[in-house]
């Protein structure tokens, strides 16, 4: 019994500890232009005043060339999503989303520093 209550704490212990490390912060974002460069894609985006680029593999699912104008994009914890960045991997949903499961994920992208 003993065995089974600390096996209990730990699993417990270990789920609070873990939620923390699993945190995305949403933010909005303005996608400027897009050019498609050897099977990467590229979109140019403002932040916060600040300029960034995004980039895809044009042969995965989840890339897409998006349009000119605003979306929300949540960052991903490291070691997250199907990239590995230097930087983070980012999932980018419609302006208005909720980004709650039944909310269509536009694509999933590298977020790079300009």
């Amino acid at each position: 019994m003993k065995k089974a209550i600390a096996i209990l704490f730990l699993l417990a212990l270990f789920c609070v500890l873990g939620a923390g490390q699993t945190a995305q912060e949403k933010s909005y974002i303005t996608v400027t232009g897009s050019e498609l460069n050897n099977g990467v894609v590229i979109l140019d985006v403002l932040k916060g005043g600040k300029a960034y680029a995004l980039q895809c593999n044009q042969a995965a699912q989840s890339c897409t060339v998006l349009k000119n104008g605003r979306y929300q994009m949540v960052e991903l914890p490291q070691n997250f999503g199907m990239y590995e960045c230097k930087y983070r991997d980012v999932e980018v949903y419609a302006e208005t989303a909720t980004t709650s499961d039944k909310d269509v994920k536009l694509g999933e992208y590298c977020l790079l520093e300009k």
